[in-house]
């Protein structure tokens, strides 16, 4: 009897085992939690972190991705290298400037091949104020001082013929508080993006100036390709979270590839309202006319990080006169492995 006992325990251990086992086959390890920067997750040029939240794409990763959003990129890259979030979405320039000054991140998925902004002008000086030659004297606005819309705006004054000194840049911020830094006149021109760049055409308090939001307009002034939306992740939490950027990498580009198989009616369904800025109609039309920025694979383009540079020195930024290494400044390898 006590044999025939100890068998059944046996089997009945053995059994429990195996549902055990098969148990935890079927339902997901707990997820790694990661905090991403945004420098602004309302703006169209992240919509495809904000997609691949909404949509649960992370999770299907088994991720726990909180993201946070600030007004600048360059206030989300200190968050980087303190240590208080793990990736940045923001522009890829900036893993060139922290190399530079000797910190080395990469971008791991691109999300665009142009800037997804534009540099208007106040109403009241639109007359006056008819291409970046005409910047002397006046009042510039970019969302925060060392931010990729400075560095945008930097390039324009240079290629205006115009030298330090002649102008003034501020850092005002974004969405309401650039809209009424240009209405109050605390400022003449300035770089911003949509939703709040054709709120402020729409309701006549600016005039388009220098528009860098599809490809081709990009190429124009900016003289090529200019990959700028990015996530860009430390080097070396790169080399010790593998498997995690490439969860990270595989919800991304998912969310492009929605981007690119949707159309924008379709794609701003899927967000909250307070994205539209109270205007659905208006958010739904500048996607459709920008969508094009964006890249379906995440991959970022061959010459873009060379042309990045080479508007980065033309605006005197800390890269002058020092040498970068640019294959340390992006990687493709997670893009061309995303399933």
């Amino acid at each position: 009897m006590q044999d025939d006992e100890t068998t059944r325990r046996s089997t009945i251990a053995r059994a429990l085992a195996a549902a055990a086992c098969a148990l935890a086959c079927v339902l997901p390890a707990r997820a790694q939690t990661i905090q991403l920067m945004v420098g602004g997750v309302e703006k169209q040029i992240y919509l495809p972190v904000a997609l691949a939240d909404r949509l649960g794409y992370f999770r299907e990763q088994g991720l726990d991705v909180h993201v946070l959003s600030d007004t600048s990129g360059g206030h989300a890259e200190d968050g980087l290298l303190t240590g208080s979030v793990q990736g940045v979405v923001g522009f890829y320039d900036h893993t060139i400037d922290l190399q530079a000054k000797g910190k080395f991140v990469q971008a791991v998925v691109q999300f665009s091949q142009a800037p997804g902004e534009a540099v208007v002008v106040a109403a009241r000086r639109a007359d006056a104020i008819r291409s970046p030659a005409d910047f002397r004297g006046h009042a510039l606005g970019v969302t925060g001082l060392g931010s990729s819309t400075h560095l945008l705006m930097q390039y324009l004054v240079a290629q205006g013929g115009i030298r330090k000194g002649e102008v003034t840049i501020a850092g005002v911020g974004a969405g309401d508080a650039f809209a009424q830094a240009l209405r109050e006149g605390r400022i003449d021109v300035g770089m911003t993006t949509e939703p709040t760049l054709s709120r402020l055409l729409k309701a006549g308090d600016a005039r388009l100036l220098v528009d860098l939001r599809t490809p081709e307009q990009a190429t124009s002034a900016l003289g090529g390709i200019y990959p700028a939306a990015c996530l860009y992740l430390s080097s070396p939490w790169i080399s010790t979270h593998r498997e995690d950027v490439q969860r990270l990498v595989n919800a991304l580009v998912k969310s492009l590839r929605f981007i690119a198989a949707h159309s924008a009616q379709e794609i701003a369904a899927q967000l909250p309202a307070e994205y539209m800025a109270g205007d659905r109609a208006l958010y739904v039309s500048t996607l459709q006319q920008s969508k094009s920025m964006f890249i379906a694979d995440g991959v970022m383009p061959a010459d873009g990080p060379a042309n990045v540079l080479r508007v980065m020195r033309v605006a005197e930024r800390a890269v002058v006169g020092k040498p970068i290494d640019l294959s340390r400044t992006y990687t493709t390898e997670f893009a061309q492995a995303a399933r």
